[in-house]
């Protein structure tokens, strides 16, 4: 597991941001619950415990500029 500062991505940011973006998108229409709060601890509980985790043992670094 990852503490402290996360380095930025600029290609991961941009297919996030594009590509990531279509895919939600249509998940969320297709799925029902895809994207509410609480549905990856219905899903897979061990990822969810691991990103909560990671969330709040590391930040990025545009955090620093808020």
């Amino acid at each position: 597991m990852k503490f402290g500062l996360r380095m930025p991505s600029l290609k991961r940011s941009i297919k996030a941001r594009t590509i990531g973006k279509a895919k939600r998108a249509v998940k969320k229409a297709v799925i029902p619950g895809y994207g509410k709060k609480g549905m990856g601890w219905a899903t897979n509980p061990k990822k969810a415990a691991y990103n909560k985790a990671y969330r709040k043992t590391s930040f990025s670094i545009w955090n620093l500029f808020k």
